[in-house]
């Protein structure tokens, strides 16, 4: 009887032992399942916020604060530039300053002020990006859907002459808009890819010329090393207008805006140095207005930095 009733308290004190001793397996079978079912995103599909004069599909996360500063300069080879303008140097197509502000990590919104070209100078802007879908590692979600969408006013000065493209009789005239779907795909850790179907419109156009007009963009960047890429974009404007309009010696006026140039990645820094055709950079100008054709020499150095600041939650 002794030996049973030890046999008993024996077995009382060694269970609890043995399951609490197996209790940290249990805990990493639940851990490993829950992780095997949590979805993994595919990262840094593109470094900066815009490749050249494309947007891409990243967004500033949840309470930084990207600042941006994008410049173009003047034509490099076109005739009269070369060594007189040191290379388009010494003219500046458009300059923009921007703050780009991550609300969640998926929600951006965004302030800017540009130089301009054309009929839309002295450019205010305020626009908005969301992440809609994103790339899995899994690929089961194979590419990712980013919406952008930006409005522009323009500062500068109505025209008196009734057929400029300044002829501003009111303030919604001055309007114009950016709606664009960028989908992309990282195909590995050195390719990525981008289509960007956008729409245009403005609210004041010259004669012939559509309020509306459809385009769509192309994308790529290339990784060469750690921290540094090749990157380049295109976009088809789908104009009849561009496509007629010519000088009077019946050569093009309008050419598509294209890009190439190379990527650098320095910690809180992204930068961009590249050449295009494009003397806008706000979307709303590059788009309806490039003017420059490449085969001319009619081409320019720019560039796009960005800056991060981690601005912090509050406490409330």
């Amino acid at each position: 009887m002794k030996s049973l009733t030890l046999f008993s308290a024996l077995m009382l004190i060694t269970i609890p032992i043995s399951l609490f001793a197996q209790e940290p397996d249990l805990s990493a079978i639940v851990d490993k399942n829950s992780e095997s079912a949590t979805k993994e995103f595919v990262t840094a599909t593109f470094k900066g916020f815009r490749i050249i004069n494309a947007q891409t599909n990243e967004t500033a996360k949840k309470h930084n604060l990207h600042f941006n500063i994008a410049h173009r300069f003047g034509d490099i080879a076109s005739t009269g530039a070369g060594i007189h303008s040191f290379f388009g140097f010494d003219a500046a197509s458009d300059i923009r300053f921007s703050f780009d502000y991550g609300i969640t990590d998926r929600l951006q919104l965004g302030v800017g002020r540009s130089k301009g070209i054309d009929a839309y100078s002295q450019l205010y802007d305020g626009n908005i990006k969301y992440r809609l879908l994103r790339q899995t590692t899994d690929n089961k979600m194979p590419v990712s859907l980013t919406l952008y969408g930006v409005a522009a006013i323009t500062g500068r000065g109505a025209s008196s002459d009734s057929t400029s493209d300044a002829s501003f009789q009111n303030a919604s005239q001055r309007m114009s808009y950016v709606t664009q779907a960028i989908i992309t795909r990282k195909f590995s850790q050195s390719i990525s890819l981008q289509l960007v179907p956008s729409w245009i419109h403005r609210n004041f156009v010259v004669f012939n010329d559509e309020n509306d007009m459809v385009s769509l963009g192309v994308g790529a960047r290339v990784k060469v090393t750690r921290r540094f890429a090749i990157i380049a974009d295109y976009f088809y404007n789908f104009s009849n207008f561009r496509m007629d309009e010519v000088d009077a010696d019946g050569n093009n006026i309008y050419f598509d805006p294209l890009g190439i140039g190379v990527e650098i990645e320095t910690g809180g820094h992204v930068f961009t140095i590249n050449f295009t055709n494009s003397t806008g950079i706000l979307e709303n100008c590059f788009l309806p207005f490039t003017r420059s054709n490449w085969l001319d020499g009619q081409f320019r150095f720019g560039f796009n930095i960005a800056r991060n600041f981690v601005i912090g939650e509050k406490s409330w």
